[in-house]
């Protein structure tokens, strides 16, 4: 059985570059390593998190219950891992790196509900994902955590510099801003690595912050 990594964090965090450089940097060294990203956009899978993110559900991201929600995305990591990467994570000495995971629902839905009904979700979500789908358990996972108010400025630049449409969670501050005070719950309850971003109002040096992943990453290969 491989190692299998997960990276996640809000929405202009770094994740997909911070999975690039941790996916490159383990290649450097020889090992046998596979990048998967979620939602797989495209894919038949992720048909329905394409239309709930694209609004075709609502604009309003609370519109869709977090239960509800949460199944789109469960659907899209289950199609994924038996026809893309189950496989190769069942051989020995490989790596699976994930830019974002059941992680995502564990900040995302759990941020719709009362704080009293979290527990319950989270229960239910592992279970869920990972004792009734079989969804296989991460090794390790690094939160990469970013204020929302850093997030949302960079969302907001990459949006500008590139022309990609936000999506309903992107658009709503409020919803970002829930989505950092689940994470930061769910990181305590699931054992996550809450690896700092930022310094002050910025965020810090890409190359930086790719050290630091890699060293919470070394001490499992």
């Amino acid at each position: 059985m491989g190692c299998f990594i997960v990276l996640d964090g809000l929405d202009g965090s770094g994740k997909g570059t911070q999975s690039e450089h941790l996916c490159a940097r383990l290649t450097a060294e020889g090992r046998r390593v596979k990048l998967i990203s979620f939602p797989h956009y495209g894919t038949p899978g992720a048909a329905a998190v394409e239309f709930y993110l694209g609004g075709g559900l609502g604009s309003d991201p609370s519109s869709t219950n977090a239960y509800a929600a949460s199944t789109f995305y469960a659907v899209d990591r289950y199609l994924s891992w038996r026809t893309e990467w189950g496989d190769f994570l069942r051989e020995p000495d490989t790596v699976v790196i994930a830019n974002r995971y059941t992680t995502a629902n564990a900040v995302h839905q759990l941020s719709k509900l009362p704080r009293g009904e979290w527990d319950a979700f989270l229960d239910w979500l592992g279970e869920f994902e990972f004792d009734r789908l079989g969804l296989p358990r991460p090794d390790l996972t690094v939160y990469l955590e970013m204020t929302p108010a850093i997030s949302m400025r960079l969302v907001a630049h990459r949006s500008d510099a590139t022309g990609q449409k936000k999506d309903i969670h992107e658009l709503d501050p409020h919803h970002l801003e829930a989505s950092y005070a689940a994470a930061i719950y769910a990181a305590e309850r699931w054992g996550w690595y809450r690896l700092p971003c930022y310094a002050g109002d910025a965020p810090r040096a890409i190359d930086e912050i790719a050290d630091d992943v890699y060293a919470a990453v070394a001490p499992l290969l």
